[in-house]
């Protein structure tokens, strides 16, 4: 199974959709792990042709036949599948915004004004405020100190795993739960947080300095194509329903397999 598959515990989630019990069995190929406007795949992992890829969405799946990919599968989101797992039982009133910064990945580094950021929330966000960084951000003192001295709650989900080491099968559900706390969901570019936090009742708001990741290069169209293609998901104030009409299409909420579906794509015998 290729490592990509166990990020923030995805393979764990499809399992047990799947009434495995125990450690998920192996995936039979590529499974999307973060929305992208690309292929569905990250452009800096290698991959074997003719392997199958198991993609979020039907304007996933149609990117990738455009770019030369053939065995490619649509079976949702594991967000879509947990969030039917978990159905949504408030025993608390929601509350504020969790705000997610944008990041960078392992040896990538974020360039931008986290000040102005901050006093653009604090003029933005009309609650209490949630800051969840990455683990990455949450373990650079200076990058967390600076959110707590401004008197937000700050958090983070986790380690998403990397290379079959230090794997989280409870990721998804940690940020589950903290969405449902929630009123608002928002953060300074489109990313997979805004589309799981409308799928988990939160309202969307995407707004402020996207900052850059150093060396960054526009692939697929890049930030300007987001900005264009998804205009109507970009403000402090966005339309809920067309927000959950957008969420659920880019995650295959409508897109969802049964387990006996499911189990056959990635060859997993009976549970």
């Amino acid at each position: 199974m290729h490592h990509a598959n166990h990020y923030y515990g995805h393979s764990y989630v499809l399992a047990r959709y799947c009434g495995f019990d125990a450690d998920p069995p192996r995936i039979q190929g590529y499974l999307q792990h973060g929305w992208n406007i690309g292929d569905g795949l990250a452009p800096d992992h290698e991959f074997v042709p003719g392997v199958p890829t198991f993609v979020w969405s039907e304007r996933t799946r149609r990117r990738a036949f455009s770019m030369g990919r053939r065995d490619v599968h649509v079976v949702g989101a594991p967000w879509a599948y947990l969030t039917r797992m978990e159905p949504d039982t408030p025993q608390q009133q929601r509350e504020g915004t969790i705000w997610y910064p944008f990041h960078g990945w392992e040896g990538q580094h974020v360039e931008g004004d986290h000040d102005r950021l901050i006093a653009e929330i604090r003029d933005t966000e009309p609650g209490p405020v949630t800051v969840c960084l990455y683990w990455q951000e949450y373990r650079t003192v200076r990058v967390r100190r600076r959110y707590e001295q401004a008197g937000f709650r700050v958090i983070c989900h986790g380690y998403r795993g990397g290379w079959w080491k230090d794997l989280d099968p409870d990721f998804l559900s940690r940020q589950l739960a903290e969405q449902r706390r929630h009123v608002r969901v928002a953060s300074n570019r489109l990313c997979s947080a805004i589309f799981y936090g409308v799928l988990a009742g939160c309202e969307p708001a995407v707004y402020g300095d996207p900052m850059q990741l150093r060396g960054e290069q526009d692939l697929f169209g890049g930030r300007s194509r987001i900005r264009r293609q998804w205009a109507d998901l970009h403000g402090p104030t966005i339309d809920v329903a067309t927000a959950r009409d957008i969420a659920a299409d880019e995650l295959g909420a409508d897109r969802t397999l049964s387990a006996a579906e499911l189990r056959h794509l990635f060859h997993w015998t009976t549970a």
